[in-house]
């Protein structure tokens, strides 16, 4: 996939690093709850606070890259933009 010419705001490229620090956090915490010999149950809780978390950074990822890049790619004439954007939310969606 190409790198557009107009790239993420500084506003989103610090919104996604405070989100991921977040989700280091949570990853830390579930790493700690495993040496303290924490419930199953609660280490998945925080797993899935964590998969959430990642979801949730990926939209909002997906959100800035359309607005940011794809959209004028498009509105440029640049029709593979569209394409290799559609690729990108495929892999998300099927997880790999």
């Amino acid at each position: 996939m190409e790198r557009c010419e107009v790239y993420l705001s500084e506003e989103s490229v610090q919104e996604l690093m405070r989100r991921l620090s977040r989700i280091e956090g949570q990853v830390k915490g579930i790493r700690r709850m495993l040496k303290e010999g924490r419930s199953c149950d609660e280490i998945l809780i925080q797993m899935s606070a964590v998969k959430s978390a990642i979801s949730s950074m990926a939209m909002f990822l997906l959100e800035e890259h359309f607005n940011s890049c794809v959209k004028p790619s498009v509105e440029s004439g640049n029709v593979k933009a569209l394409e290799d954007f559609m690729r990108a939310v495929r892999q998300l969606v099927k997880g790999g």
